[in-house]
């Protein structure tokens, strides 16, 4: 009755932020195929809720073949701090076309207790960004378009917040906005540096306890943006015997996608995960890859299962 309850809690509020936001497509932002595991790069709130001194690494490089495609890369570091303190800091390097990015942000999430094994974490983001175009990189219209500078270095301020309410072992669900500053951004449809625009973005996941050996969490990440299409990642992972991780994705009208993941050790853990295109890029692109390390240090004389969210 619970769970249920909780589902139903996560499809009324996934409804009312669909309803806010409308009909809001470009890539701005990075996105990732394994936001299971990355949480605290879309929301602060997550940061150091998960209770260990967490490093967690990715690269990600899409539509392999074709010239120009986004290659990220992220280092996030978090704990927590007393009991409802959370720090963390993510350093993020993204390229794409005659861009590359790299962000130095921190975070800071405060939690308090909303209810039995339930709690709600306030989070705040904030860094700089630093900006490069060099558009000798760039197709060769662009590279004749004389309204069309390079940009070398440009530091831009970064600042965010997000909501993450938790149960601590059965679900959870996140409302964020990682950047509401207006700054510069390379847009690859127009091709050209234009204003940021917002991200806002949703989660939220529930684990079920088929049986003693094997744990199903599906998940989803809702992404607006202003001016773009709503953005929906949906997904499907089983936990065997607290080791293996093996599941589905599907990216709303542009991809499938395949995860797995193993428990090398209590503290390390690897995930792949594969992206198939499905939109006309199939024809260009042998898909998207997408790698996964995260290293745990357990608190002194905690004995806890591995994290699944």
């Amino acid at each position: 009755m619970e769970i249920q309850y909780n589902m139903l809690k996560c499809i009324v509020l996934f409804s009312f932020f669909y309803l806010i936001v409308g009909e809001v497509g470009a890539q701005q932002d990075p996105h990732y195929t394994q936001y299971m595991y990355n949480t605290m790069t879309v929301n602060p709130g997550y940061a150091g809720t998960g209770g260990d001194f967490t490093v967690t690494g990715l690269y990600r490089t899409q539509w392999v073949g074709i010239d120009g495609a986004p290659k990220t890369m992220t280092l996030g570091v978090e704990s927590q701090l007393g009991e409802r303190v959370g720090i963390g800091v993510n350093v993020l390097q993204d390229e794409l076309g005659p861009s590359n990015e790299v962000y130095f942000d921190g975070n800071f999430s405060y939690t308090i207790p909303v209810g039995y094994e339930t709690n709600l974490s306030f989070g705040l983001k904030g860094g700089v960004r630093f900006l490069d175009v060099d558009f000798t990189k760039a197709s060769a219209q662009q590279q004749n378009d004389p309204n069309l500078v390079n940009i070398d270095s440009k530091l831009l301020p970064t600042f965010g917040g997000g909501l993450y309410l938790h149960h601590n072992t059965k679900w959870y669900v996140g409302l964020s906005v990682p950047n509401i500053l207006n700054t510069e951004h390379y847009d690859e449809l127009e091709q050209a540096v234009v204003s940021e625009r917002l991200h806002f973005f949703l989660i939220g996941g529930l684990i079920f306890n088929l049986n003693d050996d094997l744990k199903f969490k599906p998940a989803f990440m809702a992404k607006a943006v202003t001016g773009a299409p709503l953005a929906i990642d949906l997904s499907a992972n089983f936990l065997l015997k607290e080791k293996l991780t093996l599941g589905l994705a599907y990216r709303w009208s542009t991809s499938v996608s395949a995860l797995a993941g193993f428990q090398i050790s209590p503290e390390l853990f690897i995930g792949y995960a594969y992206d198939y295109a499905r939109s006309p890029l199939n024809e260009f692109t042998s898909g998207s890859h997408e790698i996964m390390l995260r290293f745990n240090i357990l608190q002194p004389g905690k004995i806890k299962s591995p994290r699944f969210f």
